[in-house]
C-alpha cells in the first residue's frame, strides 16, 4: 500500500529564467545554450580550488576565481560533480572571464555565465530562491487542482474509469488499470506506441506481488524514447496495478499519481461492496454519539480497532491516504487536522510517516465508544512523549508468577529494584527519591534509566508504571 501522498518537491529552475532576469544582468559566454533545457536546483558559492567534495549536483556554482589556476581541471571536477552551470564574477580578481575557462567550459559542455560587477552573488541566490518559490506555488496549485479533479471523478457513478480519465488528462498521458495477470481492465488517454505499452506491462510485473521471491516494490519507473513510464501496485490484495505513460515527468506528478493510487485502491478493495456506505455511515454515527446497538448490525461482529491520528496535511486527501495506508475506507477527518479511523482488529497498524497514532484495544461494536476514548488517550500520550505510535494497554493486577517474569531482567540488580520501587512509590520524583535513599539525584536518574533499558519499557508511560508497581508489590 502506498504511503500517504506528500507535498510535491520544488521544481528545478530553468537556467534561462535566471538569464532572463534583467536586474541580474547575467550573460552566457560558453557551453550549450540555456534554452536547451539546463535546470538549476540550487545556488552554491565557493572559492575553493576544488569544490567537488562540497557539490551535490544540479548547482549553479558561483566563483570569482580567487584560487583558479588550472581551468581545465577545475571545470572537469565541476562537471564530474554534476553541477548544472558555472557563474563567474568579474570582481574583484578578474576584469574579464579568462579565455582558458571559456575554452574548458565549451569542451566540457558546461554553461558558463558572466556575472557583472554590479551583481552580488547574494543577489543571484535571492533571485533563485524567488523563482523556486514561484515555481513551487505553481506546482502546488497544479497538484491541488489535480487532487480536486480526481476526488470529483471518484464520486461519479463510474468512478474507476472516471479517475483514470482524469489522471490521463492531468498528466497529459496514458493511464491503464491492469489485473494480476496483466490483463487490461480500463484505459484512458491516447495510447502510446508498442514499446511504451510493453514497458508499462513489464513494470507492472515488477510491482505485482509474487513476481519474484523478494517483496515487490510499491512502484517502478523507466524511460523510453516516448517519455516516462511508471507502475504502481494498488492496495486491497487484488493484485491490481496502475500503469502510466507520460511525455515528461514534472515534480508533482508522483504526488498526483499517489492520490490516484489511494482512490483506486479504495474503489477496488473488496470491502468496497454494497455495504461500504452503510459501514461508513455507522462509523460516523458511532463517533457522533449514536447508540451502539443501532449501529452494530451495520458494522458487523468485529472485533474492531479505533485509531486516532494527528499530524499530516490538513486535507481530506491526506486523511484518505492514511486510511488507505492502514487498509480502511472508514475514515473520519476533523477540521483541526486529526483523523479517526475504524478498521478490523486483525489488521496490523504500523507507524506512518508524518503521523502520530493512538490505537485502542480490540472491541466489539457495542463497546466502540470506549475504544474511541482509549484511542484519544493513546494519541495524546504519543504526542506528549514524542512517539510515532502508542497502543492502549489494559492494566490489571498481576499474578505472582507474572510479576516475577515481568521483573526478571532486574533479578541480578537488587539496587535497581529498590530504586525503582522507591521512585514509583514517590510518583517519579527524582529529588524525593534521592532524599529517601540518601543518594544524589543524578544517581537516581542513572539507575532508573538503566532499569528502563533492562526492562525495555517506557517509564514515562503511566500504564507501564502501574503495571510495574503491581509487579513489585506482588512479585
Amino acid at each position: 500500500m502506498p504511503e500517504p501522498a506528500a507535498a510535491p518537491p520544488t521544481p528545478p529552475i530553468p537556467l534561462a529564467s535566471l538569464l532572463a532576469d534583467a536586474d541580474l544582468g547575467l550573460r552566457q559566454v560558453a557551453g550549450p545554450p540555456a534554452a536547451e533545457g539546463t535546470a538549476v536546483h540550487m545556488v552554491h558559492t565557493s572559492e575553493m580550488a576544488d569544490p567537488y567534495p562540497y557539490l551535490l549536483g544540479g548547482e549553479l556554482l558561483l566563483s570569482a576565481g580567487v584560487l583558479l589556476k588550472d581551468a581545465d581541471r577545475y571545470v572537469a571536477r565541476i562537471v564530474e560533480a554534476g553541477a548544472a552551470a558555472l557563474g563567474f564574477g568579474l570582481a574583484p580578481v578578474y576584469d574579464t572571464v579568462p579565455a582558458e575557462l571559456v575554452d574548458a567550459c565549451d569542451r566540457r559542455g558546461l554553461p558558463l555565465l558572466e556575472v557583472p560587477p554590479r551583481t552580488t552573488f547574494t543577489a543571484v541566490a535571492r533571485a533563485m530562491w524567488r523563482l523556486m518559490a514561484e515555481a513551487r506555488h505553481r506546482e502546488l496549485r497544479r497538484v491541488t487542482q489535480a487532487q480536486q479533479g480526481l476526488a470529483a471523478a471518484a464520486a461519479r457513478p463510474d468512478p474507476v474509469p472516471a479517475v483514470l480519465h482524469q489522471l490521463a488528462v492531468r498528466l497529459e498521458g496514458w493511464a491503464v488499470l491492469l489485473d494480476a495477470d496483466g490483463t487490461r481492465l480500463y484505459a484512458a488517454g491516447r495510447e502510446p506506441g508498442p514499446d511504451a505499452v510493453a514497458g508499462v506491462a513489464r513494470l507492472a510485473r515488477v510491482v505485482s506481488p509474487g513476481a519474484s521471491p523478494r517483496p515487490a516494490p510499491a512502484s517502478a519507473t523507466d524511460l523510453v524514447d516516448a517519455g516516462h513510464l511508471s507502475a504502481y501496485a494498488l492496495g486491497g490484495g487484488e493484485g491490481l496495478v496502475l500503469g502510466l505513460a507520460t511525455p515528461a515527468r514534472e515534480a508533482g506528478d508522483h504526488t498526483v499519481a499517489g492520490v490516484a493510487v489511494v482512490l483506486l485502491s479504495l474503489l477496488t478493495a473488496p470491502q468496497q461492496g454494497t455495504d461500504a456506505g452503510s459501514r461508513s455511515a455507522a462509523l460516523v454515527r458511532l463517533l457522533l454519539g449514536a447508540s451502539p446497538a443501532a449501529t452494530a448490525p451495520l458494522l458487523g461482529p468485529g472485533p474492531w480497532t479505533v485509531v486516532h491520528a494527528r499530524g499530516g496535511d490538513r486535507t481530506a486527501f491526506a486523511a484518505t491516504a492514511l486510511g488507505a495506508a492502514l487498509g480502511s475506507a472508514l475514515v473520519d477527518p476533523d477540521a483541526d487536522g486529526s483523523v479517526r479511523i475504524l478498521l478490523p482488529a486483525a489488521r496490523e497498524v504500523t507507524a506512518q510517516p508524518g503521523w502520530t497514532l493512538g490505537i485502542s484495544a480490540p472491541s466489539d461494536p457495542a463497546a466502540l465508544p470506549a475504544a474511541d476514548t482509549q484511542a484519544a488517550r493513546a494519541v495524546r500520550h504519543a504526542v506528549a512523549t514524542r512517539r510515532d505510535l502508542v497502543r492502549h494497554r489494559e492494566t490489571a493486577p498481576l499474578s505472582p508468577g507474572e510479576a516475577r517474569l515481568r521483573l526478571a531482567p532486574l533479578t541480578d540488580s537488587p539496587v535497581l529494584v529498590e530504586t525503582l520501587r522507591t521512585w514509583l512509590s514517590l510518583h517519579g520524583s527524582w529529588d524525593r527519591t534521592a532524599a529517601a535513599m540518601d543518594i544524589h539525584r543524578n544517581t537516581v536518574r542513572q539507575r532508573i534509566a538503566r532499569a528502563a533499558r533492562l526492562l525495555e519499557e517506557d517509564l514515562d508511560d503511566v500504564d507501564v508504571r502501574m503495571e510495574l508497581w503491581f509487579a513489585l508489590r506482588h512479585g
